[in-house]
């Protein structure tokens, strides 16, 4: 298995657990205002989401649509998870399927704030996985000022390791 490979599992492992988790919360407080630059929590989840879609558009070579990175419409925590698992599933099955010739070549697109820009395939997946783990940082705060404790989704408790005392 080659690094990309490896990171996409970890990201769909970690974005399966975390929106578990995330999932037994109240709607009330996923959408409840958060001093956060999305707004609450479920909007940071969609964020990710949807610049997830953003990037495998890029990928695919066709237009996403989006101009903006925080959407209007934010769907409730049942569908958000099903489509995060669906876009995760997909980023296994790319990463599986690209060739290492592939994974170099670079694809050019343009910001949604405006801007050209240029990547490999192989630096847009390590992006992809990077950013969610940022938000998922982002959101696991919020939990803790619930009061609840979010799953530990480190790569190394991915890679085989286990967590001591939640760390």
């Amino acid at each position: 298995m080659n690094y990309v490979q490896t990171l996409t599992r970890y990201k769909a492992w970690a974005d399966d657990l975390f929106l578990s988790a995330v999932s037994k919360l109240p709607a009330s407080e996923l959408a409840a205002p958060r001093p956060i630059v999305f707004g609450s929590l479920i909007r940071t989840l969609n964020h990710s989401y949807a610049m997830d879609y953003v990037w495998q558009s890029h990928l695919l070579g066709k237009p996403h649509g989006l101009t903006t990175r925080n959407p209007e419409h934010c769907p409730e925590i049942q569908e958000l998870a099903t489509a995060q698992r669906k876009m995760d599933n997909w980023y296994v099955a790319y990463a599986d399927s690209i060739s290492d010739l592939e994974l170099g070549r670079t694809v050019e697109f343009e910001f949604i704030g405006g801007g050209r820009g240029a990547l490999s395939r192989s630096n847009i997946l390590l992006h992809v996985v990077n950013h969610t783990t940022y938000h998922r940082g982002q959101a696991a705060d919020i939990l803790y000022q619930l009061d609840v404790v979010p799953p530990t989704t480190d790569l190394p408790v991915f890679l085989g390791g286990q967590p001591v005392d939640g760390y």
